[in-house]
């Protein structure tokens, strides 16, 4: 299973938003708080390159936030719904 990380404020719509998708989808993840973590939020800028929060990771790669988040998961559904059989019709 992949390993997931979110930083994540404790004032973030968007980061409320990431870890209830997650959790949605049933995916367990490791959440790291920046809101009073100077350091913490430097370790996030110095891995992702962002600054923004929330910054998600899998299995160490950065993804982005949650609008990348969702549009990886969009991307994905799409291109395993285009990789299955077509539906044959029985008769």
């Amino acid at each position: 299973m992949a390993r997931v990380v979110i930083y994540t404020t404790s004032y973030c719509p968007y980061c409320t938003g990431a870890k209830a998708f997650l959790r949605a989808k049933k995916v367990q993840f490791e959440e790291i708080d920046v809101t009073d973590d100077p350091a913490k939020r430097a370790e996030m800028e110095r891995l992702s390159q962002r600054w923004t929060v929330p910054q998600i990771f899998i299995d160490g790669q950065p993804i982005g936030g949650y609008d990348d988040m969702r549009e990886l998961e969009s991307k994905w559904t799409t291109r395993s719904v285009a990789r299955s059989r077509p539906l044959t019709r029985r008769r």
